[in-house]
C-alpha cells in the first residue's frame, strides 16, 4: 500500500476508495520496510471504512495481523453515530498486564530462584482449559462480572490500594450478566485465578535500568528491585462472549446496509440494542479479567512469602498498575479542536493518559499513567508513562508489547532441534511451562525487538521510558 512519511516515526495511508479517514502507522524506518507488504497494514485501511470513525485509523509499532482489526490497532468512533466491533476488541477481552513491586532485591531471591519457579508453577494453574481451586457459585459469578476488582478484595484477595492502582479501578461500568450466554457463564465458573495459555505468563523480574528517576520514584521503582508481572485475560468466558457476538453481528451488517471491506469487521451501531448488548457483555468479561489478575497477584504474593519465609511487611509487594489491552471504552477526546464522546477501540494497544487526566488516581496525576509493555520471555519488559502528546495524536494510546513476527506454526518450525528452555537458562532465566508446544510458539525469535518498539513510541512522544525490567523466572501456560 502507499505509505507517506509524515515524520521520523509516523507514516500515513492516504484516503482512497471508501475510506472515511486516513490510516496512520507508528514505526521506525527499518520496521516500515517490513510492514509495507504486511496484510496488517491493509487491515488499518479496512478499519478506516467503518461508519462513524473519527480522526484516523491507527496502528502502533507492534502491529501484526489480527481478526478484522490488526493487533496493535486503535480506532475511535462517534458515540452517537458510530459502531462497535467485537473484532476491534478481540477474543481475549481485557487481556492485560499488571506490575507489582516491593522491598525485595535480586540478591534476596537469587539463591531461591529454582524453588520459586517450581512453587509458582505448582500453585498457579496454567494451560489451555485450566481450572483453579476457586469454584464460583452462579451468584458469585454474577458479582464478579458486575463488581470487578472490588469483589476480589472483599473476598480477601488483595487490598484497597490494588483497586486504586488498577485502570478504571478494576470495574467497567454498564456490565450486565443477563446478556451473557449460558455457555460463556459456564466457562467462567471454574477458570477464575488461572493463567491460561499462549503468551500469558507470571514473571518474576528485576529492575535493570532506570531512565526517568523522578517518575520511577513516584512509581516506587528502584534499580535491582524484584518485580512481579502478570499477563492474562478473561479466559474462556471472554472468548465465548466475543465468539457469540461476532456470529451475531456478522448477520447484522447486510441487514443494516453496512458495506464492509472484510466480513471480520462485523459491527453494530453503538446506540442500537445490539451495540449496547455487546458493550454490556464486554464489560462483564473485562471485570472478570481484572478479578482474575487480582487473584493471580495475590497467589503470587503468597508464594513469595512462603518460599522466602517472610511476612507481608517484609515483602511490601504493592501493585504499581494494571492496564488492559483489548477493550472498547467510552472516553472524551479532542477531535479537530472539538471535544467529542467516543468509543475508543484498543486491540493490542494500551491506554497512555497524560499528567492531570481526571481518570488517574492521585498517585499518578503528576506523572501520567503507568504503562506496562511486556517483551518476549528472553529479553526485557518496559515501564513507560503516559503523555499529553498521546492524548492529542492517538486518543491517549500507545503500544502493548513486542508484537509477533512469526506465526505460531512458523515459530514451531524454526525451533526444531533447539532446547529453548536451555537457551533461556544460559541467559539466567528459569522457565516453567505447561503446553507441549508453548516454548516453541513463544520463543524470543517469534517476536519483534521490544526495545525497538518502545524506542518508537518514546521517540514519537506517545509515552515516556521510565524503567527496563529483566526476567528471572517465567511461568507460561
Amino acid at each position: 500500500m502507499e505509505l507517506k512519511q509524515l515524520n521520523e516515526y509516523c507514516w500515513e495511508i492516504p484516503r482512497s476508495g471508501a475510506m472515511r479517514v486516513p490510516g496512520r502507522l507508528y514505526a521506525s524506518a527499518a520496521m516500515i520496510r517490513e510492514l509495507a507488504q504486511d496484510e496488517a497494514v491493509r487491515q488499518v485501511a479496512n478499519v478506516a471504512h467503518l461508519p462513524g470513525i473519527v480522526g484516523v485509523s491507527l496502528a502502533m509499532p507492534d502491529i501484526h495481523w489480527g481478526y478484522g482489526f490488526p493487533i496493535g490497532g486503535v480506532a475511535a468512533f462517534d458515540w452517537e453515530n458510530g459502531v462497535v466491533s467485537p473484532g476491534g476488541v478481540g477474543y481475549d477481552i481485557n487481556c492485560g498486564v499488571r506490575l507489582a513491586a516491593g522491598n525485595l532485591t535480586e540478591q534476596d531471591i537469587r539463591p531461591l530462584l529454582s524453588r520459586l519457579a517450581d512453587t509458582l508453577y505448582r500453585e498457579i494453574p496454567s494451560g489451555v482449559g485450566s481450572t483453579g481451586p476457586l469454584k464460583l457459585s452462579k451468584k458469585d459469578e454474577q458479582a464478579v462480572l458486575t463488581l470487578g476488582s472490588r469483589w476480589a478484595v472483599t473476598q480477601g484477595f488483595g487490598e484497597d490500594q490494588d483497586i486504586l492502582h488498577t485502570e478504571d479501578q478494576g470495574c467497567l461500568e454498564g456490565a450486565d450478566p443477563q446478556v451473557v450466554s449460558a455457555r460463556a457463564l459456564e466457562r467462567g465458573l471454574q477458570q477464575l485465578g488461572t493463567l491460561g495459555s499462549g503468551n500469558h505468563f507470571v514473571e518474576i523480574g528485576m529492575v535493570a535500568e532506570i531512565y526517568a528517576e523522578d517518575i520511577a520514584a513516584r512509581f516506587h521503582l528502584f534499580k535491582g528491585q524484584v518485580t512481579v508481572m502478570i499477563h492474562s485475560g478473561s479466559r474462556g468466558l471472554g472468548y465465548q462472549i466475543c465468539d457469540d457476538f461476532l456470529a451475531h453481528t456478522a448477520r447484522l451488517a447486510s441487514a443494516q446496509g453496512i458495506v464492509l471491506p472484510d466480513r471480520q469487521l462485523s459491527c453494530a451501531p453503538i446506540q442500537s440494542d445490539d451495540g449496547r448488548r455487546y458493550l454490556a457483555a464486554m464489560a462483564c468479561a473485562a471485570n472478570y479479567a481484572w478479578v482474575n489478575r487480582q487473584i493471580l497477584m495475590h497467589r503470587t504474593r503468597e508464594v513469595l512469602m512462603k518460599v522466602l519465609g517472610i511476612g507481608p511487611r517484609d515483602l511490601g509487594m504493592g501493585l504499581i498498575y494494571d492496564v488492559c489491552h483489548n477493550i472498547a471504552k467510552k472516553e472524551e477526546h479532542l477531535v479537530g479542536g472539538r471535544k467529542m464522546t467516543l468509543c475508543v477501540h484498543r486491540k493490542g494497544a494500551t491506554r497512555s493518559f497524560g499528567p492531570g487526566h481526571p481518570s488517574l488516581c492521585p498517585d499518578y496525576q503528576a506523572t501520567g499513567q503507568p504503562i506496562l509493555i511486556p517483551g518476549d520471555m528472553g529479553t526485557a519488559s518496559y515501564v513507560l508513562a503516559g503523555t499529553e502528546k498521546a492524548m492529542s495524536e492517538t486518543f491517549g494510546s500507545t503500544c502493548h508489547g513486542a508484537g509477533r513476527v512469526l506465526s505460531r506454526t512458523a515459530a514451531k518450525k524454526a525451533s526444531r532441534g533447539r532446547a529453548i528452555h536451555r537457551e533461556l537458562e544460559e541467559r539466567g532465566i528459569l522457565v516453567r511451562w505447561t503446553g507441549r508446544g508453548t516454548l516453541a510458539e513463544e520463543m524470543p525469535d517469534a517476536y519483534k525487538d521490544i526495545t525497538e518498539v518502545v524506542d518508537v513510541v518514546h521517540g514519537a512522544g506517545l509515552s515516556r521510558k521510565v524503567a527496563r525490567i529483566k526476567p528471572l523466572v517465567v511461568i507460561k501456560g
